[in-house]
């Protein structure tokens, strides 16, 4: 397994209502130099979360002890800019399970799904209503529910669906990367290459 599986999450939220954050804004480009997908956590948003004397910026909602739980809530256009995966394995890293927002970059998307972080993508109408909730009571909670692709907060009826290729889907469900998909089809593919001629 490459990763947690993924089915129902519910949980409280870490509110980021900005635009456009990028993915050099996720994990600057000098804490790229690992491969392995340790650590990130600790650099995800850094230099909004800290001062350049790695003191904690107390105005940086990952700083406030108000909020907390394992899905980021985020502003139109997560994820945009360049393309490193590293920025998803910040957000795994750092604990995370689900980003939701009104719109992701596709390789930040797809980089997400890769690695067992589910980005749900709602109307702008109802990632205001969230944004509301969160600010409302800090500790409202968030029902994701992947084999029915619903989202709903769960002191209200709001809800809506959310899209997921199959695939996705079967992979976050089963805790897969590609890789292992590959392997778990391992016999499949065998029968298939003894029965193709050459």
């Amino acid at each position: 397994m490459a990763y947690d599986n993924f089915n129902i999450l519910t949980s409280s939220a870490v509110p980021l209502p900005l635009e456009n954050v990028d993915t050099d804004q996720i994990i600057p480009a000098r804490f790229l130099k690992a491969t392995e997908r340790k650590g990130f956590g600790d650099n995800l948003f850094r230099d909004w979360r800290y001062n350049q004397d790695n003191s904690p910026k107390e105005n940086f909602v990952l700083n406030n002890p108000t909020y907390s739980g394992k899905i980021l809530v985020a502003g139109k256009n997560f994820g945009s800019g360049s393309s490193r995966e590293h920025a998803a394995w910040a957000i795994y890293d750092y604990g995370f399970r689900c980003v939701v927002s009104s719109f992701f970059a596709d390789i930040f998307r797809n980089n997400c799904l890769n690695i067992g972080v589910l980005p749900v993508q709602v109307s702008p109408e109802f990632l205001d209503e969230i944004f509301k909730a969160i600010e409302a009571d800090p500790m409202a909670e968030i029902f994701v529910d992947l084999p029915n692709q619903k989202i709903s907060l769960t002191n209200s009826e709001q809800q809506e669906s959310f899209d997921i290729s199959a695939y996705k889907k079967e992979n976050l469900t089963n805790g897969f990367d590609d890789i292992d998909y590959l392997l778990n089809m391992r016999e499949e593919i065998n029968e298939f290459a003894a029965n193709t001629p050459l």
